[in-house]
């Protein structure tokens, strides 16, 4: 089941570059072994969006609490829903992957 999670990030700039590396490190392992859905930045900094693949909710919230940037201070609130996809097209996520 998938688990989406909007994100709100701390404004302190110089704290996100400095956990930036280990919680990129993090999601690569997720998409590695298939608990990661798709993740990015919103483009004003403000925070992000996650998908998660996980059981159940509570295992979704390991995930997120476990992240770098959650340990870090980074992620300041969050909500959390079940997502079902209705449509999807591969095509318009070019980037898709680690970068």
């Amino acid at each position: 089941m998938k688990f989406a999670a909007t994100i709100e990030y701390t404004q302190d700039k110089a704290k996100i570059e400095s956990v930036r590396p280990a919680h990129r490190k993090y999601l690569t392992t997720l998409l590695q072994t298939g608990r990661l859905v798709a993740a990015g930045p919103f483009t004003d900094d403000s925070g992000a969006r996650i998908v998660y693949e996980a059981q159940t909710m509570e295992q979704a919230s390991d995930l997120l609490k476990n992240d770098p940037f959650c340990a870090g201070g980074v992620f300041v609130r969050w909500t959390m829903k079940p997502w079902k996809t209705a449509f999807g097209n591969r095509e318009l996520f070019p980037n898709a992957g680690p970068s």
